[in-house]
């Protein structure tokens, strides 16, 4: 990662080594500034012992020097981590490693591994292969893990140099069952797997970022003792209880709320507690507002129905109107021992824009004209006028012709029926319509009879 003020050359920043230049401290995370180093001055206090860092801060430990000596800072080493070497990169050496471990609560008795030798420029070649394969090792294991339908998430990979071991940093709500996803990843990428399981913190302190204030994350910075953090802190500072605004990358509530919560504590010393309202003569007032560092306390007070007026008072009025409540006596008025004036509202002076401002038109929009409906025909309103109210022409064309006067009125009807007529005799149109529907009762063999006695005229008679 390169700085702004570092050079750069065939396109790669060269760095500034972490040798305190550094801006922004992001070449080298959670870095101890060493101002002796920049001394040409020797060490009394010389030490055995260096902190190395790994993946650029991500990862840091404590070795012995070993046979090689004079180390200094920045330079790259190849240590001995007991599964094998890695490359690191020196951070801290002389009498404030002894101060840094006592800072983290590591004895020297814990101390095993060695720095082997100085790297070379083919063991950096090598570092960087390894930093070159975790991004995709990252995406596949994600897949990998979702698959098998684990609650859990993968944030970080890191490769030793000599790519015999890569670990995986999760984060999750509770415990995992990972023994199959263990067997999975070692199949899938032929590789030494170890599984460390971080908090949400830890996960945006290795991936780093931007916070709100524009400067880069206090957790992957300078910021290594996580405290607790809760929404009271948020209170006493009389910030909005918004989720959205007071949390930070991590999801949990910023770290730097904590910041300045002593200050406020202490500020808050000099208001009274029980003060949330005050009676006078004329009404009740209602606490509503602070103004800690101002020491302005704003009430509400009634003095009409429905209707209330803002009324701010100092911390020392306020003391003196309750020590006159403890005594039995009312003020007479909180605006008369008001301490800011109203503020005089300045007339705005309006200038003729005429000429000088053109809007622009509004364009009206054309109303879509409704689709005529189907069967409708040219929709006039004879049509619609002339229709019949229980006009249903799809259910007329369905439905069977009836015998009844219409087709007396008809003549086709009258030539292409085989039934006789009669001017006088009961009406024959009800027979036929019974022979229709009751045809399980004879109907059909008693017209045949009745059409053998009475054969149908011709048409010349």
């Amino acid at each position: 990662m390169g700085c702004s003020n570092c050079s750069s050359q065939n396109g790669k920043p060269n760095g500034c080594r972490s040798n305190g230049s550094c801006s922004t401290g992001g070449c080298n995370r959670l870095n101890t500034f060493d101002w002796l180093a920049t001394y040409d001055i020797e060490d009394p206090d010389s030490s055995d012992l260096v902190e190395v860092s790994f993946k650029q801060g991500a990862k840091k430990e404590f070795f012995w020097t070993g046979p090689e000596t004079g180390l200094c800072k920045g330079e790259h080493v190849v240590v001995d981590t007991g599964n094998g070497w890695d490359v690191g990169e020196i951070s801290l050496t002389g009498a404030l490693v002894q101060l840094q471990m006592k800072k983290k609560r590591v004895s020297q008795n814990k101390v095993v591994h060695k720095v082997q030798r100085r790297a070379s420029q083919k063991d950096v070649d090598r570092m960087d292969e390894a930093r070159n394969l975790e991004k995709p090792t990252l995406v596949r294991a994600r897949v990998i893990a979702r698959t098998l339908g684990l609650d859990m998430k993968v944030g970080d990979v890191q490769y030793q140099a000599d790519l015999k071991k890569a670990t995986f940093y999760y984060t999750a709500d509770g415990r995992v069952d990972f023994r199959e996803l263990v067997r999975n990843y070692a199949k899938e990428f032929r590789i030494k797997v170890e599984m460390r399981q971080i908090g949400a913190r830890q996960e945006s302190a290795r991936i780093g970022g931007m916070g709100p204030c524009g400067r880069e994350l206090c957790c992957s910075t300078w910021l290594s003792d996580f405290k607790s953090v809760s929404t009271v802190a948020a209170r006493y500072q009389n910030l909005a209880i918004n989720q959205a605004k007071l949390s930070g990358q991590c999801g949990r509530l910023k770290c730097c709320l904590n910041y300045e919560l002593d200050t406020y504590l202490e500020a808050l010393e000099d208001f009274p507690t029980t003060a949330d309202e005050i009676r006078t003569k004329k009404g009740k007032g209602t606490l509503i507002k602070l103004d800690i560092f101002k020491g302005i306390m704003y009430y509400a007070v009634e003095e009409e129905v429905g209707r209330s007026r803002v009324v701010p008072l100092d911390v020392q009025t306020v003391w003196q109107i309750l020590e006159m409540q403890e005594k039995g006596n009312l003020a007479e008025d909180l605006s008369s021992m008001r301490i800011i004036e109203d503020e005089v509202e300045e007339e705005m002076d309006f200038a003729d824009v005429t000429g000088q401002i053109e809007l622009p038109s509004i364009k009206k929009k054309k109303k879509k004209r409704k689709p005529k409906p189907r069967g409708e025909g040219n929709g006039s309103a004879e049509s619609r006028t002339n229709r019949p109210a229980n006009s249903n022409p799809r259910r007329d064309r369905n439905r069977p012709p009836r015998n009844s006067s219409t087709n007396k009125e008809s003549p086709g009807n009258a030539e292409n029926t085989n039934q006789p007529r009669s001017n006088a005799g009961p009406d024959t149109s009800g027979n036929n319509q019974r022979s229709r529907s009751g045809r399980g009762r004879g109907g059909k063999n008693r017209n045949q009879n009745r059409n053998r006695n009475n054969p149908p005229k011709s048409k010349d008679v």
